[in-house]
């Protein structure tokens, strides 16, 4: 099939099948769908795009069939993205499963591991969460401390982690645990798949000061974990996270180039727009434009990125630069919308809960810059790996 039948297709599709309600922006937690075993649906028509997708293997369009994806090519998938895009249609599924486990498993993982895993995720089934950092091993993961003992054919498993994104609402874990307590600290971790049903398994929200708390801590109190779980070899887990990291930065960044390319609605909210229907405050108006270009260059950027690394380039240190500017432009994008709301922006609390939420989620992007390697890390490793700097 040529691309451009391709698309032809695709458009008329889209266009039969993806629900009225699923073109219009998510206003809240409640409108975009993570899946798992305990997911409510916010309405039928969620559940009923979800469904379609999956039926067709396009939330993960380019994954192999045999594991739930579509099989599609690079192109094809980018033409489905664009054509989503052109409707406005939602993302059926969000899942660190698909950003950021499954892209592991199918590099790392034996077939019966790809064989269980992938296919829940593409359908939503599971939902997975990230065990990596700890309280004392944030920056220097390499030093974690939770560690598993090996006794007979599992672990035993003690620790906490910290961090740890929707723990309390997830049902899988991948984490990084020390196995091989004689070998150096980069060689010594595993990355093993734990239940969160597991006995000795717990979590406990962290409040942020956005109000919200998509973070908890987990605590492994001689929790078991089949020696089966390992995903690559044992030891192998520094390899597996650092490749996995590459993923979770691009994952962080991908809303930005979404949001980023209508960066700031809030101006036709207050009205302020003069007689060409343009934002009045010349100021903001430039603010926005040189936000747009920005985010156009940077979608740009991430394209090529990814082209290359489809090409056998890999992504590498690179994915530091991808997620330093990308949380750069998320906190430009939400100041531009708290300077364009004004004192309404100070809202916290309204009738419903989208009513506070430029000021919650200005806040919230703050911690773009501490989530996934702080931006102080990501610009070590840009001076390091990428120009190749002198140390001191």
């Amino acid at each position: 099939m040529s691309l451009e039948t391709f698309r032809t297709e695709t458009r008329a599709w889209l266009e039969a099948n993806c629900p009225p309600a699923m073109r219009v922006p998510a206003k809240g937690e409640a409108d975009i769908c993570w899946g798992g075993k305990n997911w409510t649906f916010a309405s039928d028509d969620q559940r009923i795009w979800l469904e379609r997708m999956v039926e067709r293997g396009w939330t993960v369009p380019t994954w192999p069939k045999e594991y739930g994806g579509g099989g599609l090519s690079k192109e094809e998938a980018f033409i489905l993205k664009e054509e989503m895009k052109a409707i406005r249609a939602r993302s059926p599924l969000d899942s660190f499963g698909i950003w950021m486990l499954g892209p592991a498993l199918l590099k790392y993982g034996n077939e019966e591991q790809k064989r269980e895993h992938l296919p829940k995720i593409a359908r939503g089934e599971i939902r997975w969460c990230q065990g990596y950092s700890e309280p004392g091993a944030g920056s220097d993961l390499a030093s974690l401390r939770t560690k598993g003992v090996k006794d007979g054919d599992e672990y035993i498993i003690n620790g906490q982690k910290v961090w740890t994104s929707y723990a309390d609402k997830s049902d899988w874990i991948f984490a990084l645990v020390r196995t091989e307590a004689d070998a150096p600290k980069h060689l010594g971790i595993s990355f093993i798949l734990i239940d969160m049903d597991t006995p000795g398994v717990s979590t406990k929200p962290i409040k942020l000061i956005s109000g919200k708390s998509p973070f908890c801590e987990t605590f492994f109190d001689d929790a078991r974990a089949p020696v089966a779980n390992v995903v690559g070899k044992p030891g192998q887990g520094w390899e597996i996270a650092k490749y996995l990291l590459s993923h979770e930065r691009a994952g962080i960044v991908s809303d930005t180039v979404a949001g980023g390319l209508n960066p700031v609605t809030a101006s036709h909210q207050v009205g302020e727009v003069d007689e060409h229907g343009r934002i009045a405050d010349p100021i903001l108006r430039g603010d926005v434009a040189r936000l747009t270009i920005d985010a156009l260059a940077f979608e740009a950027t991430m394209r090529r990125v990814k082209d290359e690394a489809d090409h056998g380039e890999g992504v590498g240190a690179r994915a530091s630069i991808l997620k330093y500017v990308g949380t750069e432009l998320n906190k430009r994008r939400h100041e531009l919308n708290m300077s364009a709301l004004g004192s309404d922006g100070l809202l916290w609390e309204g009738e419903k809960e989208e009513d506070g939420d430029p000021a919650r989620n200005w806040l919230r992007s703050r911690a773009n810059s501490i989530e996934g390697g702080t931006s102080e890390i990501q610009l070590n490793i840009v001076a390091k790996r990428v120009l190749e700097l002198p140390g001191t």
